[in-house]
């Protein structure tokens, strides 16, 4: 690699990473100012989000369990941001997507371990796949936007599930609702169960499990197919331009409905992670916002896999150390969500102040 070369490698780099830092430095400076109103010392306080995260191979086990999901639904909002779509329906694509494992797990509980779970991992895409599908079908035939159908799944998605387990699948004699235990072939098992997780130091109750393997997986597959694929690049160019896309032969509609359908795949697999994993069974209004929490990953990590990796990962800091702010200070967990919101507000504005600031530049120049 030549010098110019590097040097215009490094300048995409800082431009790439300067506002998603620079949007958490200013939601820390704000959560900074909040502890110190409520009469708790900012350095004391602000530092246990990483406390247990980086203070043993345990905790950081479990930063990397609460980041798994968020890889998933971020890389499910990504996908359908490079469409030019705005998915806030991965909350109801997670949900149906859990249902549908947790389903078939039911419904075939003798399927040998070794069909049982490729099946039950292909009936959670397909299970999300589905109902990413019918808003993008509403947006490429109607015109319908994305944004309004999608937030409307979300209600439906939730409810839905709710009523089936409620009415026909509810474990009797159980106050919550939930679906009675799936069978042990579909069970992943964590890692802490291996001989090198117990060598490691991870502890029997860590639920760190192969579901971080498939989320490593479809960061992976969505770069390659993004950089590579003729439908990563009919995406990127509908995304950029429907109207020149349609004038090159690219099928705008059909690329429409197949972006939403991938997306709501990827949100569908963390019903995998809950399911398969960590609950072995599904629980009625088990995501704690999951879904929309992906949108802020999305963001930060500038839509791209390495990004929301990263940002999955600082996420699953706050999610982990926001137990550990509730327990030792006096500081309610909700600063985390009041953190969260903050990167949101400031990677959009700082995103659109960049923005204008290099169409001046371009107009100057």
């Amino acid at each position: 690699m030549t010098r110019v070369a590097l040097a215009r490698a490094l300048a995409a780099l800082g431009g790439s990473l300067w506002p998603p830092l620079a949007a958490l430095a200013f939601a820390l400076a704000v959560s900074a100012g909040i502890v110190a109103a409520i009469g708790e010392s900012p350095a004391a306080v602000l530092p246990l989000l990483f406390r247990q995260g980086l203070g043993s191979l345990d905790g950081f086990a479990r930063v990397l369990f609460d980041a798994t999901p968020l890889v998933l639904t971020g890389l499910s909002v990504a996908w359908a941001f490079r469409g030019g779509l705005f998915n806030i329906g991965a909350e109801g694509q997670l949900y149906v997507g859990a249902f549908c494992a947790a389903g078939l797990a039911l419904a075939l509980p003798g399927l040998p371990r070794w069909l049982a779970l490729p099946a039950a991992v292909l009936a959670a895409a397909l299970g999300g796949a589905l109902w990413g599908a019918i808003p993008g079908w509403l947006r490429a035939r109607f015109g319908v936007h994305e944004v309004i159908n999608t937030i409307m799944l979300n209600f439906i998605a939730v409810g839905l599930t709710g009523y089936l387990v409620q009415r026909y699948l509810k474990e009797p004699g159980q106050m919550i609702p939930h679906t009675p235990r799936i069978a042990a072939s579909y069970h992943l098992h964590p890692f802490a169960e291996s001989a090198a997780g117990r060598a490691l130091g991870l502890s029997p109750a860590n639920p760190l499990g192969p579901s971080l393997l498939i989320a490593l997986a479809a960061a992976l597959a969505v770069w390659a197919l993004l950089r590579w694929s003729v439908a990563g690049y009919r995406l990127r160019a509908v995304g950029q331009g429907p109207e020149a896309a349609r004038q090159a032969g690219i099928p705008v509609g059909r690329v429409t409905w197949q972006a939403m359908a991938m997306s709501g795949a990827l949100a569908g697999l963390v019903g995998v992670h809950d399911v398969l994993l960590y609950r072995h069974r599904f629980l009625d209004n088990f995501s704690s916002g999951l879904g929309f929490l992906g949108i802020a990953v999305a963001l930060m990590g500038r839509n791209h896999p390495l990004g929301i990796l990263l940002a999955a990962l600082l996420f699953g800091f706050f999610s982990t150390g926001a137990l550990e702010i509730d327990i030792f200070t006096e500081v309610p967990r909700e600063l985390v969500v009041v953190l969260q919101a903050l990167i949101i507000l400031a990677v959009v504005s700082i995103g659109e102040l960049a923005a204008r600031a290099r169409r001046r530049r371009r107009r100057a120049s």
